[in-house]
């Protein structure tokens, strides 16, 4: 039976354990001492590391684990997967937009999604996960009721990546890599005050947050209810840019004015 598991790391990250009960893949292990202390406390063996994106704080524990785990326990070498379009140390794969990865322990198979905006070469892994249901993992690119930072992207880039998650079942269940979801709400709110379902998700994320539960995984349906960033072409949400001074003369203005508010919102 499947199960997906987040692992804390660092201040707000999480590294994702997909996980039959024998064996993990574990996606974008920025850590390895989380990595190591999970799988030694529910007898796991290490089966595959999964990579969304090039930063630090994705693929940091890659060497250590590699050092400890480099072989599967069918002794074949650790399989590390990640985009063909960034340096990612150790990669066994390289993976683009249209390619399928199967994993052999856990048994699972993802097909890939190319995500640029937040790096260049960013993807998305989505695939159905038996029990656990459909899932994609989709590092920084989307986020409970948010989206990434354009470090290496450009508005338009990341607007047709959220296009293409947007775009999954609604009941896929997204598995982002970090906890940033209340401030995340406060500035949704401040986008589209009038959204009542964004009203409730604000009460329920309080209550997980300060029993410290995580707020992911969220699903694709929801976040298209509550995300500004994909209802950036929602009238509310035009009209919020428009009268926070941005420029929402097109599609990727008005999601770029948007992110741009984002960033220097306190």
């Amino acid at each position: 039976m499947l199960k997906v598991e987040p692992i804390p790391a660092f201040q707000d990250n999480y590294i994702w354990a997909i996980h039959d009960g024998h064996s993990a893949a574990v996606v974008d292990p920025g850590e390895a001492a989380p990595v190591e202390e999970f799988l030694a406390a529910r007898g796991l063996a290490l089966g595959a590391i999964v990579i969304t994106h090039h930063h630090g704080d994705h693929q940091g524990g890659v060497s250590d684990l590699l050092a400890a785990h480099p072989t599967t326990s069918s002794g074949s070498p650790m399989p590390v997967v990640g985009p063909a379009g960034e340096r990612i140390g150790g990669r066994t794969q390289a993976v683009r937009e249209g390619d399928t990865v199967a994993l052999e322990a856990p048994a699972v198979q993802f097909r890939v999604l190319d995500v640029p905006g937040h790096t260049a070469g960013h993807v998305a892994y989505v695939g159905d996960l038996r029990e656990a249901g459909p899932a994609v993992f989709c590092g920084d690119t989307l986020f409970a009721s948010g989206c990434g930072r354009l470090f290496e992207g450009t508005p338009a880039q990341m607007l047709d990546s959220l296009d293409k998650l947007a775009a999954l079942p609604g009941d896929t269940r997204v598995y982002c890599a970090h906890e940033y979801t209340r401030s995340n709400v406060r500035f949704a709110r401040a986008v589209e005050p009038g959204n009542h379902a964004l009203a409730e998700w604000e009460s329920r994320v309080d209550a997980l947050r300060q029993a410290d539960q995580p707020t992911v995984p969220t699903t694709v349906a929801h976040e298209r209810a509550v995300n500004p960033f994909l209802r950036s072409r929602e009238p509310a949400v035009r009209a919020a840019v428009a009268a926070h001074g941005g420029n929402p003369a097109n599609d990727a203005a008005a999601f770029g004015a948007l992110r741009g508010w984002k960033d220097n919102f306190r």
